[in-house]
């Protein structure tokens, strides 16, 4: 819902190098979902807003192309030091528009800047290589270039880390950038333009839009832009992916998930509950890497479950800013999607064992009133079948389901068979059983031991099926391949000796 009644702060775009408050005249509320206060409006740009903030990336691309790797390297490490040295201050805004706990946004901002400390190794990521003499006086190198503007469209469960995935490989390699965030937790992208350009960074190297759908649709298909990095939903990312690619952009867009853990009898039980506790619970679950189902092989589900629900009781959900271990859900309508999903679950035969709907969140600090906050607990749904809505569909909520099957083999077909595959786990004692699991599954991010196996900076993230369109994944070696193209120059300096001329057709002597 929009209005043109503007709060005391207004959330404007940033377009080459300062505020641009847009001339839409659209807004949305920007509320702390831990109150459900409204905090801020939010500019939704249009078309001619988002033309403007394309523009300014097209002016800043020659110059910013040609600038050196070296100087491109210390702005990125200014940029890095700054992250490192106010990184407290970040998670703030992310606990503030988020509702995450202070200590899940300050790792939020941990994770991305690793990605940071990669990118400024391009120096050594973008090396060619060369060939000499192929041919008579003939020498072929190879080098890689930047695209040009690059988009990146970003979700609201994490607005400073995904960006944080794309753009610094996308300005390290010589591109300019144009970023939508999300409209519901937007602050977070003018606080690293703002770090961004007191680390040094031409004006136009960075852009943000804030907006929704009208914003999406002109990057997908304004020429100016090469290619757009998304994060989202699967049914969005299908979209983004295929008006995208009609339109001759290249598209990297990440989809949704069902992450599935498989726990079997031999495992230790201690350390699984606490993964699974750890992997659904934490940033309310609304992480594409949450762990959602867990698959309990053979006689162990009774224990399981209950070293789970005694874990899962033990929570404090409350305010982010004070000492609980779980936030709030990011808004009114998202608190009661979820509590739909557990009250279709317990319709269809699953059993409650911890039930989140009926939480009573902690306060925090301060003097704000949490009545209105956007709740839901930590939910544990028992005896869950393949069926049912809470299996099929990505909840995006702190819900764990529990499924039980008799042996690997079905434990193993019932994630294969899923339409998603984003990461999954497996808890075990038996290397060999690890083994076979990490060459049988059909998933992208596979962990061992490991509840939520995002990968390091210089690997890929990245899932298969549905949960990605498009062939390259997230940072590491394919983000770099993904922000640059190649090309192969074939160079021949004549030896004055040989000159004339000769109308047979080149041999490779």
């Amino acid at each position: 819902m929009t209005t043109t009644e503007i709060s005391t702060t207004t959330i404007a775009h940033w377009v080459a190098g300062t505020d641009f408050p847009g001339a839409s005249g659209r807004y949305a509320p920007v509320t702390n979902p831990a109150t459900g206060a409204v905090t801020g409006d939010v500019a939704l740009a249009g078309v001619d807003d988002t033309r403007a903030a394309v523009d300014a990336a097209r002016a800043a691309f020659p110059a910013w192309r040609d600038t050196s790797l070296a100087k491109r390297t210390a702005i990125m490490f200014a940029f890095r030091e700054i992250l490192n040295a106010r990184r407290d201050e970040l998670a703030e805004i992310l606990t503030a528009e988020h509702g995450k706990v202070h200590s899940d946004a300050l790792g939020e901002v941990m994770r991305g800047q690793e990605v940071v400390e990669f990118a400024c190794g391009m120096n050594h990521l973008l090396k060619g290589g060369m060939s000499e003499n192929v041919s008579t006086m003939v020498d072929v190198s190879s080098i890689r270039q930047p695209l040009g503007p690059v988009a990146i469209i970003s979700p609201f469960n994490f607005p400073a880390m995904v960006p944080l995935w794309f753009f610094p490989l996308a300005i390290m390699a010589g591109n300019t950038v144009v970023l939508k965030p999300s409209e519901k937790d937007p602050s977070a992208s003018l606080w690293i333009a703002r770090a961004l350009a007191e680390a040094g960074l031409p004006e136009g190297v960075f852009n943000v839009v804030q907006g929704d759908k009208t914003a999406v649709d002109e990057l997908l298909v304004n020429p100016g832009i090469k290619a757009v990095s998304f994060v989202g939903s699967t049914p969005i990312a299908e979209y983004v992916y295929r008006t995208g690619t009609a339109h001759g952009k290249r598209v990297q867009a990440l989809g949704g998930a069902k992450n599935h853990a498989i726990v079997l009898p031999d495992a230790d039980l201690d350390l699984a509950a606490d993964a699974m506790v750890n992997a659904g619970f934490g940033s309310a679950g609304e992480r594409c890497m949450a762990v959602s189902a867990l698959v309990a092989v053979g006689d162990i589900a009774d224990e399981l479950v209950a070293k789970i629900a005694e874990r899962a009781r033990g929570l404090v959900t409350g305010q982010g800013t004070g000492a609980a271990d779980m936030g709030p859900l990011v808004t009114a309508a998202h608190r009661d999607k979820v509590a739909s999903y557990i009250d279709a679950g317990e319709a269809a035969g699953a059993t409650v064992v911890v039930d989140g709907r009926t939480v009573a969140p902690a306060a925090g600090p301060g003097t704000e009133s949490i009545a209105d906050g956007f709740w839901v607990g930590p939910t544990l749904l028992d005896d869950v079948r393949t069926d049912m809505s809470v299996y099929t569909d990505e909840i995006f909520g702190p819900v764990l389901s529990v499924l039980r099957v008799e042996t690997y083999e079905e434990a193993l077909a019932l994630i294969n068979d899923n339409p998603y595959g984003n990461g999954t786990a497996i808890f075990t004692a038996d290397g060999g059983a690890a083994r076979r699991f990490q060459n049988e599954v059909e998933v992208g991010m596979v962990g061992i031991n490991v509840p939520i196996p995002v990968p390091t900076a210089f690997y890929s993230f990245g899932g298969w099926k549905a949960s990605l369109f498009g062939d390259t994944h997230a940072y590491g070696t394919e983000g770099v391949h993904f922000f640059t193209r190649g090309k192969v120059v074939t160079t021949r300096w004549q030896d004055p000796a040989n000159r004339g001329i000769n109308l047979g057709f080149p041999q490779n002597v």
